[in-house]
Protein backbone atom coordinates (compact mmCIF):
# COMPACT_ATOMS: atom_id res chain seq x y z
CA UNK A 1 0.00 0.00 0.00
CA UNK A 2 1.53 3.37 -1.04
CA UNK A 3 1.94 6.20 1.46
CA UNK A 4 -0.17 9.24 0.56
CA UNK A 5 1.59 12.34 1.92
CA UNK A 6 -1.64 14.35 1.45
CA UNK A 7 -3.55 12.35 4.07
CA UNK A 8 -4.84 14.79 6.75
CA UNK A 9 -3.75 12.50 9.62
CA UNK A 10 -0.18 12.35 8.32
CA UNK A 11 -0.09 16.12 7.69
CA UNK A 12 -1.28 16.93 11.22
CA UNK A 13 1.07 14.39 12.79
CA UNK A 14 4.01 15.70 10.78
CA UNK A 15 3.21 19.28 11.82
CA UNK A 16 2.99 18.26 15.49
CA UNK A 17 6.26 16.32 15.15
CA UNK A 18 7.91 19.40 13.63
CA UNK A 19 6.71 21.50 16.56
CA UNK A 20 8.02 18.98 19.12
CA UNK A 21 11.29 18.58 17.22
CA UNK A 22 11.86 22.32 16.81
CA UNK A 23 10.94 23.06 20.42
CA UNK A 24 13.18 20.23 21.65
CA UNK A 25 16.09 21.40 19.52
CA UNK A 26 15.65 25.02 20.61
CA UNK A 27 15.46 24.05 24.31
CA UNK A 28 18.54 21.88 23.91
CA UNK A 29 20.53 24.69 22.23
CA UNK A 30 19.31 27.50 24.43
CA UNK A 31 18.76 25.84 27.80
CA UNK A 32 20.81 22.64 27.46
CA UNK A 33 17.71 20.49 27.97
CA UNK A 34 17.98 16.76 27.25
CA UNK A 35 16.97 15.34 23.83
CA UNK A 36 13.96 13.48 25.20
CA UNK A 37 11.63 15.67 23.11
CA UNK A 38 13.23 14.26 19.95
CA UNK A 39 12.07 10.83 21.01
CA UNK A 40 8.58 12.22 21.53
CA UNK A 41 8.62 13.67 18.01
CA UNK A 42 9.58 10.31 16.51
CA UNK A 43 6.84 8.65 18.55
CA UNK A 44 4.25 11.10 17.17
CA UNK A 45 5.30 10.34 13.58
CA UNK A 46 5.17 6.58 14.14
CA UNK A 47 1.70 6.92 15.67
CA UNK A 48 0.55 8.91 12.62
CA UNK A 49 1.91 6.26 10.28
CA UNK A 50 -0.07 3.64 12.18
CA UNK A 51 -3.27 5.67 11.78
CA UNK A 52 -2.61 6.20 8.07
CA UNK A 53 -2.03 2.50 7.43
CA UNK A 54 -5.24 1.60 9.27
CA UNK A 55 -7.51 4.50 8.21
CA UNK A 56 -10.59 5.57 10.13
CA UNK A 57 -13.15 7.95 8.66
CA UNK A 58 -13.78 9.55 12.02
CA UNK A 59 -10.07 10.19 12.61
CA UNK A 60 -9.71 11.54 9.06
CA UNK A 61 -12.64 13.93 9.60
CA UNK A 62 -11.12 15.33 12.80
CA UNK A 63 -7.68 15.57 11.20
CA UNK A 64 -9.06 17.51 8.22
CA UNK A 65 -10.29 20.29 10.51
CA UNK A 66 -6.90 20.45 12.24
CA UNK A 67 -4.69 20.67 9.13
CA UNK A 68 -4.74 24.47 8.80
CA UNK A 69 -4.05 25.35 12.50
CA UNK A 70 -1.44 22.58 12.77
CA UNK A 71 0.52 23.83 9.75
CA UNK A 72 0.23 27.43 10.99
CA UNK A 73 1.46 26.44 14.44
CA UNK A 74 4.41 24.51 13.00
CA UNK A 75 5.41 27.48 10.84
CA UNK A 76 5.16 30.00 13.67
CA UNK A 77 7.04 27.71 16.05
CA UNK A 78 9.86 27.23 13.56
CA UNK A 79 10.05 30.99 12.95
CA UNK A 80 10.13 31.87 16.67
CA UNK A 81 12.66 29.16 17.50
CA UNK A 82 14.88 30.30 14.65
CA UNK A 83 14.77 33.90 15.86
CA UNK A 84 15.70 32.85 19.39
CA UNK A 85 18.57 30.70 18.15
CA UNK A 86 19.88 33.60 16.06
CA UNK A 87 19.67 35.95 19.07
CA UNK A 88 21.64 33.56 21.28
CA UNK A 89 24.14 32.92 18.48
CA UNK A 90 24.57 36.67 18.21
CA UNK A 91 25.67 36.85 21.84
CA UNK A 92 28.67 34.70 20.99
CA UNK A 93 28.57 32.79 24.28
CA UNK A 94 26.27 30.39 26.16
CA UNK A 95 23.57 32.13 28.24
CA UNK A 96 24.00 32.38 32.02
CA UNK A 97 21.61 30.74 34.49
CA UNK A 98 19.63 33.94 34.92
CA UNK A 99 19.50 34.43 31.14
CA UNK A 100 18.30 30.84 30.67
CA UNK A 101 15.44 31.43 33.08
CA UNK A 102 14.49 34.58 31.18
CA UNK A 103 14.77 32.73 27.88
CA UNK A 104 12.54 29.92 29.16
CA UNK A 105 9.86 32.36 30.27
CA UNK A 106 10.16 34.28 27.02
CA UNK A 107 9.86 31.08 24.98
CA UNK A 108 6.78 30.05 26.97
CA UNK A 109 5.17 33.46 26.44
CA UNK A 110 5.94 33.39 22.74
CA UNK A 111 4.56 29.84 22.39
CA UNK A 112 1.34 30.83 24.12
CA UNK A 113 1.08 33.86 21.80
CA UNK A 114 1.52 31.61 18.79
CA UNK A 115 -1.25 29.31 20.00
CA UNK A 116 -3.63 32.23 20.57
CA UNK A 117 -2.72 34.08 17.38
CA UNK A 118 -5.52 32.79 15.13
CA UNK A 119 -8.53 33.27 17.48
CA UNK A 120 -7.15 36.59 18.74
CA UNK A 121 -6.71 37.90 15.22
CA UNK A 122 -10.29 36.91 14.31
CA UNK A 123 -11.73 38.81 17.25
CA UNK A 124 -9.51 41.85 16.73
CA UNK A 125 -10.51 42.04 13.05
CA UNK A 126 -14.19 41.96 14.01
CA UNK A 127 -13.61 44.70 16.61
CA UNK A 128 -11.76 46.87 14.09
CA UNK A 129 -14.59 46.44 11.57
CA UNK A 130 -17.12 47.58 14.15
CA UNK A 131 -15.02 50.68 14.85
CA UNK A 132 -14.65 51.50 11.15
CA UNK A 133 -18.29 50.87 10.19
CA UNK A 134 -19.85 52.37 13.30
CA UNK A 135 -21.56 49.20 14.55
CA UNK A 136 -22.93 48.35 11.08
CA UNK A 137 -22.28 45.05 9.38
CA UNK A 138 -19.20 44.91 7.20
CA UNK A 139 -19.71 45.09 3.42
CA UNK A 140 -18.55 41.49 3.07
CA UNK A 141 -21.12 40.40 5.65
CA UNK A 142 -23.88 42.21 3.74
CA UNK A 143 -22.88 40.44 0.51
CA UNK A 144 -22.86 37.07 2.28
CA UNK A 145 -26.22 37.82 3.88
CA UNK A 146 -27.85 38.61 0.52
CA UNK A 147 -26.19 35.59 -1.10
CA UNK A 148 -27.66 33.36 1.60
CA UNK A 149 -31.14 34.72 0.86
CA UNK A 150 -30.77 33.78 -2.80
CA UNK A 151 -30.65 30.11 -1.82
CA UNK A 152 -34.12 30.37 -0.29
CA UNK A 153 -37.39 30.45 -2.22
CA UNK A 154 -38.11 34.16 -1.70
CA UNK A 155 -40.53 35.95 -4.10
CA UNK A 156 -38.79 38.45 -6.36
CA UNK A 157 -40.57 41.54 -4.98
CA UNK A 158 -39.69 40.60 -1.41
CA UNK A 159 -36.09 39.82 -2.37
CA UNK A 160 -35.64 43.20 -4.07
CA UNK A 161 -37.15 44.97 -1.08
CA UNK A 162 -34.76 43.13 1.23
CA UNK A 163 -31.85 44.21 -0.97
CA UNK A 164 -32.66 47.95 -0.82
CA UNK A 165 -33.21 47.64 2.95
CA UNK A 166 -29.77 46.03 3.26
CA UNK A 167 -28.20 48.82 1.23
CA UNK A 168 -29.77 51.51 3.35
CA UNK A 169 -29.71 49.86 6.76
CA UNK A 170 -26.43 47.90 6.64
CA UNK A 171 -24.21 49.84 4.20
CA UNK A 172 -25.30 53.29 5.39
CA UNK A 173 -26.75 54.73 2.16
CA UNK A 174 -29.36 57.45 2.52
CA UNK A 175 -31.58 55.86 -0.15
CA UNK A 176 -31.48 52.88 -2.49
CA UNK A 177 -33.40 51.95 -5.65
CA UNK A 178 -33.55 49.04 -8.07
CA UNK A 179 -34.34 49.61 -11.75
CA UNK A 180 -35.00 46.89 -14.33
CA UNK A 181 -34.64 47.17 -18.09
CA UNK A 182 -37.06 45.98 -20.76
CA UNK A 183 -38.79 47.13 -23.95
CA UNK A 184 -36.48 50.13 -24.38
CA UNK A 185 -36.98 51.62 -20.92
CA UNK A 186 -35.64 51.55 -17.37
CA UNK A 187 -38.32 51.03 -14.73
CA UNK A 188 -37.94 51.70 -11.00
CA UNK A 189 -39.50 48.66 -9.34
CA UNK A 190 -38.56 49.16 -5.67
CA UNK A 191 -36.99 51.87 -3.51
CA UNK A 192 -36.23 52.66 0.13
CA UNK A 193 -37.61 55.12 1.11
CA UNK A 194 -40.53 54.42 -1.20
CA UNK A 195 -40.60 56.79 -4.19
CA UNK A 196 -43.15 54.95 -6.31
CA UNK A 197 -42.68 53.69 -9.84
CA UNK A 198 -40.94 55.58 -12.61
CA UNK A 199 -39.81 54.93 -16.17
CA UNK A 200 -37.01 56.34 -18.31
CA UNK A 201 -36.42 55.68 -22.03
CA UNK A 202 -33.03 54.13 -22.78
CA UNK A 203 -31.30 53.51 -26.10
CA UNK A 204 -28.97 50.79 -27.29
CA UNK A 205 -25.86 52.96 -26.87
CA UNK A 206 -26.70 53.74 -23.23
CA UNK A 207 -27.44 50.08 -22.50
CA UNK A 208 -24.14 49.04 -24.09
CA UNK A 209 -22.17 51.64 -22.09
CA UNK A 210 -23.80 50.61 -18.79
CA UNK A 211 -23.26 46.92 -19.50
CA UNK A 212 -19.50 47.51 -19.85
CA UNK A 213 -19.12 49.64 -16.72
CA UNK A 214 -18.78 48.85 -13.03
CA UNK A 215 -19.84 50.99 -10.08
CA UNK A 216 -19.90 54.62 -11.32
CA UNK A 217 -20.77 58.04 -9.97
CA UNK A 218 -22.55 61.14 -11.24
CA UNK A 219 -20.02 61.92 -13.99
CA UNK A 220 -20.59 58.93 -16.29
CA UNK A 221 -24.29 58.76 -15.38
CA UNK A 222 -24.80 62.41 -16.38
CA UNK A 223 -23.51 61.50 -19.86
CA UNK A 224 -25.47 58.25 -20.31
CA UNK A 225 -28.67 58.81 -18.32
CA UNK A 226 -28.96 62.41 -17.12
CA UNK A 227 -32.65 61.93 -16.30
CA UNK A 228 -31.64 59.36 -13.68
CA UNK A 229 -30.01 62.15 -11.63
CA UNK A 230 -33.11 64.39 -11.67
CA UNK A 231 -34.67 65.31 -8.30
CA UNK A 232 -31.81 63.89 -6.24
CA UNK A 233 -31.42 67.09 -4.16
CA UNK A 234 -27.66 67.17 -4.61
CA UNK A 235 -27.05 63.72 -3.13
CA UNK A 236 -23.99 61.78 -4.26
CA UNK A 237 -25.09 58.84 -6.42
CA UNK A 238 -23.47 55.47 -6.96
CA UNK A 239 -24.84 53.35 -9.82
CA UNK A 240 -24.03 49.63 -10.12
CA UNK A 241 -25.18 47.88 -13.34
CA UNK A 242 -26.74 44.42 -12.83
CA UNK A 243 -25.03 42.51 -15.63
CA UNK A 244 -24.89 38.80 -16.43
CA UNK A 245 -23.18 37.28 -19.46
CA UNK A 246 -22.50 40.76 -20.87
CA UNK A 247 -26.23 41.64 -20.89
CA UNK A 248 -27.69 44.45 -18.79
CA UNK A 249 -30.72 43.45 -16.70
CA UNK A 250 -31.05 46.41 -14.36
CA UNK A 251 -29.37 48.96 -12.08
CA UNK A 252 -28.78 49.50 -8.38
CA UNK A 253 -28.93 53.24 -7.63
CA UNK A 254 -27.71 54.26 -4.16
CA UNK A 255 -27.59 57.77 -2.66
CA UNK A 256 -25.27 58.99 0.08
CA UNK A 257 -24.52 62.37 1.62
CA UNK A 258 -22.48 64.58 -0.66
CA UNK A 259 -19.83 65.03 2.03
CA UNK A 260 -19.62 61.27 2.78
CA UNK A 261 -16.19 59.81 1.93
CA UNK A 262 -15.95 57.17 -0.79
CA UNK A 263 -15.39 53.70 0.63
CA UNK A 264 -13.72 51.20 -1.67
CA UNK A 265 -15.07 48.28 0.37
CA UNK A 266 -18.62 49.56 0.02
CA UNK A 267 -18.14 50.07 -3.72
CA UNK A 268 -16.80 46.51 -4.05
CA UNK A 269 -19.78 45.17 -2.08
CA UNK A 270 -22.18 47.23 -4.24
CA UNK A 271 -20.66 45.75 -7.39
CA UNK A 272 -20.91 42.20 -6.02
CA UNK A 273 -24.55 42.75 -5.02
CA UNK A 274 -25.27 44.07 -8.53
CA UNK A 275 -23.65 40.95 -10.00
CA UNK A 276 -25.87 38.72 -7.85
CA UNK A 277 -28.90 40.85 -8.81
CA UNK A 278 -28.03 40.39 -12.50
CA UNK A 279 -28.14 36.62 -12.02
CA UNK A 280 -31.49 36.86 -10.22
CA UNK A 281 -33.08 39.06 -12.91
CA UNK A 282 -31.71 36.83 -15.67
CA UNK A 283 -33.26 33.76 -14.05
CA UNK A 284 -36.56 35.62 -13.64
CA UNK A 285 -36.52 36.57 -17.33
CA UNK A 286 -35.72 33.00 -18.35
CA UNK A 287 -38.54 31.75 -16.15
CA UNK A 288 -40.91 34.29 -17.71
CA UNK A 289 -39.86 33.25 -21.21
CA UNK A 290 -40.34 29.61 -20.26
CA UNK A 291 -43.82 30.28 -18.87
CA UNK A 292 -44.73 32.23 -22.02
CA UNK A 293 -43.48 29.37 -24.19
CA UNK A 294 -45.49 26.88 -22.14
CA UNK A 295 -48.59 29.07 -22.41
CA UNK A 296 -48.09 29.32 -26.18
CA UNK A 297 -47.67 25.55 -26.41
CA UNK A 298 -50.85 25.04 -24.38
CA UNK A 299 -52.69 27.50 -26.65
CA UNK A 300 -51.42 25.73 -29.77
CA UNK A 301 -52.34 22.34 -28.31
CA UNK A 302 -55.84 23.61 -27.53
CA UNK A 303 -56.18 25.04 -31.03
CA UNK A 304 -54.95 21.74 -32.45
CA UNK A 305 -57.54 19.81 -30.44
CA UNK A 306 -60.27 22.22 -31.55
CA UNK A 307 -59.06 22.04 -35.15
CA UNK A 308 -59.08 18.24 -35.10
CA UNK A 309 -62.59 18.29 -33.68
CA UNK A 310 -63.70 20.67 -36.44
CA UNK A 311 -62.01 18.52 -39.09
CA UNK A 312 -63.82 15.43 -37.80
CA UNK A 313 -67.13 17.30 -37.68
CA UNK A 314 -66.54 18.74 -41.16
CA UNK A 315 -65.66 15.29 -42.51
CA UNK A 316 -68.85 13.87 -41.00
CA UNK A 317 -70.90 16.72 -42.44
CA UNK A 318 -69.24 16.25 -45.85
CA UNK A 319 -70.08 12.55 -45.81
CA UNK A 320 -73.70 13.37 -44.98
CA UNK A 321 -73.80 15.97 -47.79
CA UNK A 322 -72.39 13.48 -50.28
CA UNK A 323 -74.92 10.93 -49.08
CA UNK A 324 -77.75 13.45 -49.56
CA UNK A 325 -76.49 14.47 -52.98
CA UNK A 326 -76.18 10.85 -54.05
CA UNK A 327 -79.62 10.02 -52.68
CA UNK A 328 -81.39 13.07 -54.07
CA UNK A 329 -79.48 13.30 -57.33
CA UNK A 330 -77.60 10.40 -58.91
CA UNK A 331 -79.53 7.72 -57.01
CA UNK A 332 -82.90 9.13 -58.13
CA UNK A 333 -81.68 9.24 -61.71
CA UNK A 334 -80.54 5.61 -61.46
CA UNK A 335 -83.89 4.57 -59.94
CA UNK A 336 -85.67 6.28 -62.81
CA UNK A 337 -83.38 4.57 -65.30
CA UNK A 338 -84.12 1.18 -63.73
CA UNK A 339 -87.90 1.81 -63.88
CA UNK A 340 -87.77 2.98 -67.51
CA UNK A 341 -85.62 0.00 -68.46
CA UNK A 342 -88.38 -2.25 -67.06
CA UNK A 343 -90.94 -0.37 -69.15
CA UNK A 344 -88.77 -0.78 -72.27
CA UNK A 345 -88.57 -4.50 -71.60
CA UNK A 346 -92.36 -4.73 -71.50
CA UNK A 347 -92.90 -2.50 -74.57
CA UNK A 348 -90.20 -3.87 -76.80
CA UNK A 349 -92.49 -6.67 -78.07
CA UNK A 350 -95.84 -4.93 -77.71
CA UNK A 351 -94.99 -1.44 -79.03
CA UNK A 352 -91.48 -1.15 -80.53
CA UNK A 353 -92.09 2.48 -81.51
CA UNK A 354 -92.96 3.50 -77.99
CA UNK A 355 -90.03 1.47 -76.68
CA UNK A 356 -87.71 3.41 -78.99
CA UNK A 357 -89.06 6.70 -77.63
CA UNK A 358 -88.46 5.53 -74.04
CA UNK A 359 -84.87 4.52 -74.91
CA UNK A 360 -84.27 8.01 -76.26
CA UNK A 361 -85.42 9.43 -72.91
CA UNK A 362 -83.16 6.98 -71.10
CA UNK A 363 -80.17 8.34 -72.96
CA UNK A 364 -81.00 11.86 -71.77
CA UNK A 365 -81.49 10.60 -68.19
CA UNK A 366 -78.12 8.83 -68.34
CA UNK A 367 -76.46 12.10 -69.44
CA UNK A 368 -78.10 13.92 -66.51
CA UNK A 369 -76.89 11.21 -64.11
CA UNK A 370 -73.35 11.53 -65.42
CA UNK A 371 -73.48 15.32 -65.05
CA UNK A 372 -74.80 14.98 -61.52
CA UNK A 373 -71.97 12.62 -60.62
CA UNK A 374 -69.43 14.94 -62.28
CA UNK A 375 -70.63 17.93 -60.26
CA UNK A 376 -70.53 15.85 -57.10
CA UNK A 377 -67.00 14.65 -57.82
CA UNK A 378 -65.93 18.21 -58.61
CA UNK A 379 -67.05 19.32 -55.15
CA UNK A 380 -65.00 16.61 -53.48
CA UNK A 381 -61.78 17.12 -55.44
CA UNK A 382 -61.66 18.97 -58.76
CA UNK A 383 -60.47 16.66 -61.57
CA UNK A 384 -58.67 19.57 -63.22
CA UNK A 385 -56.63 20.18 -60.06
CA UNK A 386 -55.66 16.52 -59.93
CA UNK A 387 -54.82 16.31 -63.63
CA UNK A 388 -53.28 19.73 -64.44
CA UNK A 389 -52.26 21.34 -61.12
CA UNK A 390 -52.83 24.64 -59.35
CA UNK A 391 -52.31 27.08 -62.22
CA UNK A 392 -54.91 25.48 -64.51
CA UNK A 393 -57.41 24.81 -61.73
CA UNK A 394 -57.22 28.38 -60.37
CA UNK A 395 -57.52 29.87 -63.85
CA UNK A 396 -60.65 27.78 -64.47
CA UNK A 397 -62.08 28.78 -61.07
CA UNK A 398 -61.36 32.47 -61.80
CA UNK A 399 -63.38 32.34 -65.02
CA UNK A 400 -66.45 31.17 -63.13
CA UNK A 401 -65.95 33.41 -60.06
CA UNK A 402 -68.64 35.92 -59.09
CA UNK A 403 -66.14 38.83 -59.25
CA UNK A 404 -63.73 39.60 -62.12
CA UNK A 405 -60.55 37.76 -61.16
CA UNK A 406 -57.04 37.55 -62.57
CA UNK A 407 -54.57 34.80 -61.72
CA UNK A 408 -50.76 34.96 -61.60
CA UNK A 409 -49.30 31.49 -60.98
CA UNK A 410 -46.24 31.68 -63.22
CA UNK A 411 -43.56 29.17 -62.33
CA UNK A 412 -45.78 27.16 -59.99
CA UNK A 413 -45.04 23.44 -60.21
CA UNK A 414 -46.81 20.35 -58.91
CA UNK A 415 -46.95 19.72 -55.15
CA UNK A 416 -48.39 17.21 -52.74
CA UNK A 417 -52.14 16.73 -53.17
CA UNK A 418 -52.80 18.08 -49.67
CA UNK A 419 -50.82 21.26 -50.34
CA UNK A 420 -52.52 21.89 -53.69
CA UNK A 421 -55.97 21.24 -52.23
CA UNK A 422 -55.30 23.61 -49.29
CA UNK A 423 -54.24 26.46 -51.60
CA UNK A 424 -57.05 25.83 -54.11
CA UNK A 425 -59.91 25.76 -51.61
CA UNK A 426 -58.51 28.72 -49.64
CA UNK A 427 -58.45 30.72 -52.86
CA UNK A 428 -62.03 29.67 -53.69
CA UNK A 429 -63.23 30.61 -50.21
CA UNK A 430 -61.49 33.99 -50.48
CA UNK A 431 -63.09 34.70 -53.85
CA UNK A 432 -66.51 33.82 -52.43
CA UNK A 433 -65.88 36.23 -49.53
CA UNK A 434 -64.79 38.93 -52.00
CA UNK A 435 -68.06 38.50 -53.89
CA UNK A 436 -70.02 38.55 -50.63
CA UNK A 437 -68.35 41.51 -48.91
CA UNK A 438 -66.58 43.41 -51.70
CA UNK A 439 -69.64 45.16 -53.10
CA UNK A 440 -70.42 46.25 -56.65
CA UNK A 441 -67.46 46.81 -58.94
CA UNK A 442 -65.00 44.84 -56.84
CA UNK A 443 -62.17 43.06 -58.60
CA UNK A 444 -59.88 40.35 -57.28
CA UNK A 445 -56.41 39.05 -58.03
CA UNK A 446 -54.95 35.65 -57.12
CA UNK A 447 -51.18 35.24 -56.93
CA UNK A 448 -49.29 32.00 -56.16
CA UNK A 449 -45.50 31.76 -56.01
CA UNK A 450 -42.57 30.03 -54.34
CA UNK A 451 -40.23 31.91 -52.01
CA UNK A 452 -37.32 30.13 -50.39
CA UNK A 453 -38.54 26.89 -48.88
CA UNK A 454 -42.22 27.83 -48.87
CA UNK A 455 -45.23 28.11 -51.19
CA UNK A 456 -47.09 31.39 -50.81
CA UNK A 457 -50.41 32.67 -52.09
CA UNK A 458 -52.31 35.90 -51.85
CA UNK A 459 -55.87 36.86 -52.77
CA UNK A 460 -56.52 40.60 -52.80
CA UNK A 461 -59.57 42.61 -53.73
CA UNK A 462 -60.32 46.32 -54.00
CA UNK A 463 -63.77 46.07 -52.49
CA UNK A 464 -65.38 47.59 -49.41
CA UNK A 465 -63.18 45.72 -46.92
CA UNK A 466 -64.10 44.41 -43.49
CA UNK A 467 -64.63 46.25 -40.22
CA UNK A 468 -62.20 44.66 -37.70
CA UNK A 469 -64.38 45.73 -34.78
CA UNK A 470 -67.34 43.66 -35.94
CA UNK A 471 -65.79 40.99 -38.14
CA UNK A 472 -65.07 37.69 -36.46
CA UNK A 473 -63.78 34.40 -37.75
CA UNK A 474 -66.65 32.75 -39.55
CA UNK A 475 -66.93 29.18 -40.70
CA UNK A 476 -65.14 29.90 -43.97
CA UNK A 477 -62.11 31.52 -42.33
CA UNK A 478 -62.01 28.79 -39.71
CA UNK A 479 -61.93 26.15 -42.43
CA UNK A 480 -59.13 28.01 -44.18
CA UNK A 481 -57.06 28.10 -40.97
CA UNK A 482 -57.71 24.41 -40.42
CA UNK A 483 -56.77 23.47 -43.99
CA UNK A 484 -53.46 25.32 -43.80
CA UNK A 485 -52.75 24.10 -40.28
CA UNK A 486 -53.12 20.52 -41.48
CA UNK A 487 -50.16 21.02 -43.87
CA UNK A 488 -48.11 23.17 -41.46
CA UNK A 489 -49.08 26.47 -43.05
CA UNK A 490 -50.16 29.85 -41.68
CA UNK A 491 -52.88 32.30 -42.73
CA UNK A 492 -52.91 36.07 -42.32
CA UNK A 493 -55.70 38.48 -43.21
CA UNK A 494 -55.46 42.27 -43.65
CA UNK A 495 -58.56 44.33 -44.25
CA UNK A 496 -59.43 48.01 -44.01
CA UNK A 497 -62.82 49.60 -44.56
CA UNK A 498 -62.94 51.11 -48.02
CA UNK A 499 -59.56 49.68 -49.06
CA UNK A 500 -60.28 46.02 -49.68
CA UNK A 501 -59.02 42.79 -48.17
CA UNK A 502 -55.83 40.71 -48.53
CA UNK A 503 -55.69 37.04 -47.61
CA UNK A 504 -52.11 35.70 -47.40
CA UNK A 505 -50.98 32.15 -46.79
CA UNK A 506 -47.62 30.41 -46.39
CA UNK A 507 -46.98 26.65 -46.55
CA UNK A 508 -43.50 25.20 -45.86
CA UNK A 509 -42.29 22.85 -48.58
CA UNK A 510 -40.48 19.63 -47.86
CA UNK A 511 -37.02 19.26 -49.38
Amino acid sequence: MGLDLRRPVLVVATAVAVVVLVVGLALHILLDWPRILHVLAATVVLLALGLVLSPSRRVEAHATRLVRPAVLLAGLTSLIAGVYVLVVAGLGRPPTHEQRTLLALSLAATGISALLYVPARRRLDAFADRLVHHKRETPDAVVRSFGARLSRAVPLEELLLQLVELLRGKLGFEAAEIWTIGNGSLDRVVSDPDRGSSSLPVGESEVSALARSRVVGEGPVSLWLPDLLAERDGAAVRVAPAVHGGELFGLIVAEQREDAPLDDEVDTALGELARQLGLVLRNVRLDGDLQASLAELRRQAEELRASRARVVAAADEERRRIERDLHDGAQQHLVGLAANLGAVERLIDQDPKEAKAVVSGLQQAAQESMESLRVLAHGVYPPLLEDRGLAEALSHAARSAAVPTSVDATGVRRYDAGVEAAVYFCCLESLQNAAKHGGDGARAKVRVWEKGESLRFEIGDDGAGLDPTVSGRGTGLTNMHDRLGAVGGELRIESTLGRGTRVMGTIPLKG
